[in-house]
């Protein structure tokens, strides 16, 4: 059984776009050389710089919960080797918009090359920025959605300012992925997830 079917069959894919995107959008074309084998386990695999791609039940949770749409503009935080990037971007599609902050420089580089394979930078679909992500990006905000790679210790100020009302974020704190709901400008519905693990967000402070 292929690690697609496999997240389909133990339901941690249900969305149509998303299933799509998990199949158009190829994991191993977002790993180093010598971890290109690995594509189909659903593990984190290292990416170098101390750094992993997600593994694939907790992107095809994380998806899930986010529900992305077509058309919208999506934060993404920390997007490391570009796959969460790229899945966004094809499921928002040509009218839509990703950001992608990655605060490794080499791997902002690596991200944006294993993205430019599938179009979006080109088509402009997909803009990637080095810098911190825990100050979101002001620059193009608001954001319709915000997606988080790595654990913060608390959802920063600036997400929940840069966020639609309506919109939602959703991040790791600690071992947990909430997802938060921007009901108005001050008030916030929060759900927790727990029983994760994830690498923690570098920020510059």
């Amino acid at each position: 059984m292929s690690l697609i079917e496999s997240l389909v069959q133990e339901g941690w894919l249900k969305t149509d776009s998303i299933k799509e995107a998990f199949k158009i959008i190829r994991r191993a074309d977002f790993l180093p050389e010598e971890a290109k084998d690995l594509a189909e386990l659903n593990e984190a695999l290292p990416i170098g710089y101390s750094q992993t791609i997600s593994q694939p039940l907790v992107v095809a949770f994380m998806l899930e919960q986010l529900q992305p749409k077509l058309d919208e503009k999506i934060l993404d935080i920390g997007s490391g080797s570009g796959w969460t990037t790229a899945l966004l971007a094809q499921i928002v599609g040509e009218k839509g918009k990703i950001i992608s902050v990655e605060i490794v420089p080499e791997l902002k580089e690596f991200g944006e090359k294993n993205v430019a394979k599938y179009g979006f930078i080109e088509k402009g679909i997909v803009k990637t920025v080095s810098g911190d992500g825990s100050n979101g990006y002001p620059e193009e905000a608001p954001f319709d959605k915000i997606i988080a790679s790595a654990s913060a210790s608390s959802i920063p100020a600036a997400w929940k300012e840069q966020i639609k009302i309506g919109g939602k974020i959703v991040a790791p704190v600690g071992s947990s992925i909430w997802t938060i709901l921007k009901k108005s400008e001050t008030e916030f519905e929060e759900i927790e997830h727990p029983g994760f693990v994830f690498v923690p967000l570098i920020d510059k402070r």
